[in-house]
């Protein structure tokens, strides 16, 4: 059979990458396909910044639109990343009745049921893997491996960035601000971080995630989001002492109330596999009640990490090229007309447990009222940590670990201890997940 052909949208890192990969591996990705994969048309943004990336056979332009418009061209892989034009381009590929892989998590979570919606009044199929913790193969892990479960939570470290700071600041005892320095110098973090410190491309992988696991639509604009860029290398040596390791985590839980999609720092007791996942490494853990849990773990980002997912996904797609666009897996696991309208729960609905530290002046009865505004809320103390008062301030910090409780009653009580006069700064708060 002739070989398909290929329209790439982008040739950075990830489109570099799968040029090398799609090169390299030709045979064995022909024999996995059935058909040979030939990428005829690609374009970049600059195309004087390719260096030695080998485009022999390409027709190379500056216009992705010109790719998509080309009648040759079968599959668009859209890697130019953003919402705009990425969004254009692949609705336009779908038009022509093109299908589409992309790498684009945030395309994905903000727009991807549109996406799916006309790629399947058009019967063209898009393919996502790469969109989430890069090479690890989590989209058809759940969408196809674990079909049989019923998906009652995960919970993944999503972002290397945030994970090669966390793990620095653990071993190392460093700030946040001295390792995210380092992080930009070697790569792991743009000039501009925002996006991977407060959380925002973690949310926008857990919302592909918790649609896929749990069959409800896109809703990224529900996720809770919090960022690491709080914690302080105390908060990180004090959880250590108390035999937990403090991870940036996506999490989406089934409860009887509600979906919860949050996203915020978490301890996790240090003898979890998940919570020994340190540096830019990447890893989900899914509970499924047939299974238990399972944990995929991996290279979320790189050049060909990432490119192996496209790969993948080109070759799940030229398999599928004969088949009944009825018959083919559903972009979102479940079938487009069964996704269920479940509720997602406000952040002050969810039940966490909590480590709170507290600066208090070191003097009588402090303990006392801090504990009586949490039994006025229901809420109990697991464990107490009160470090020695330093001898010029006679200040000290004070580790408090609750057990589970609705996160509305305990900004309550925050808000009643930090209005105590014995309570000199901000309540730092972190939650807790056991992950069993």
């Amino acid at each position: 059979m002739k070989p398909v052909k290929i329209g790439l949208l982008g040739l950075g890192t990830v489109g570099g990458g799968t040029v090398r990969v799609l090169t390299r591996n030709r045979d064995e990705i022909t024999r996995r396909a059935g058909r040979g994969i030939e990428i005829i048309a690609a374009a970049a943004r600059n195309l004087d910044s390719l260096g030695d990336l080998d485009t022999t056979g390409m027709r190379l332009t500056e216009d992705a639109f010109e790719v998509v418009e080309d009648p040759e061209v079968e599959v668009i892989v859209e890697l130019i990343g953003g919402l705009s034009p990425a969004r254009e381009l692949v609705l336009r590929a779908i038009d022509q009745g093109k299908h589409v892989v992309t790498a684009n998590k945030a395309l994905i979570a903000h727009h991807g049921n549109e996406i799916f919606q006309r790629a399947q009044e058009k019967g063209v199929m898009v393919a996502f893997e790469a969109a989430v913790a890069g090479g690890i193969p989590i989209i058809k892990a759940i969408r196809e491996g674990l079909a049989g479960n019923r998906i009652e939570w995960l919970a993944g470290i999503i972002n290397g960035t945030a994970n090669f700071i966390l793990t620095e600041m653990r071993d190392k005892g460093r700030d946040f601000n001295d390792v995210l320095a380092e992080a930009q110098r070697l790569g792991y973090a743009e000039a501009d971080p925002t996006f991977d410190v407060e959380g925002v491309d973690a949310a926008h992988k857990l919302t592909i995630l918790a649609s896929i696991a749990f069959g409800v639509p896109l809703q990224f604009d529900r996720v809770y989001m919090e960022g690491i860029t709080g914690i302080s290398r105390e908060d990180v040596a004090y959880a250590s002492e108390l035999g937990y390791r403090i991870k940036h985590l996506g999490i989406a839980r089934r409860t009887p109330r509600g979906i919860e999609l949050r996203v915020h720092p978490t301890l996790i007791p240090e003898r979890r596999l998940i919570a020994n996942v340190d540096g830019v490494l990447n890893a989900v853990l899914v509970w499924g009640d047939a299974v238990g849990p399972t944990l995929y773990y991996g290279a979320g980002a790189g050049a060909e990490p990432t490119a192996s997912a496209v790969v993948a996904d080109l070759v799940d797609v030229v398999r599928a090229l004969t088949i009944d666009p009825e018959n083919r897996v559903p972009h979102l696991a479940f079938q487009p007309d069964a996704l269920a309208d479940t509720r997602i729960l406000a952040m002050d609905e969810v039940e966490t447990a909590f480590y709170l530290r507290l600066r208090v002046v070191d003097q009588p009865g402090v303990m006392a009222d801090v504990t009586r505004i949490l039994a006025d809320l229901d809420i109990s103390i697991e464990a107490i940590l009160q470090k020695e008062p330093d001898e010029d301030t006679h200040e000290a910090d004070v580790i408090l670990l609750t057990h589970r409780v609705r996160e509305g009653n305990l900004d309550q009580a925050i808000g009643r201890i930090e209005a105590l006069s014995s309570v000199i700064a901000p309540v730092q708060r972190i939650r807790m997940e056991a992950l069993r």
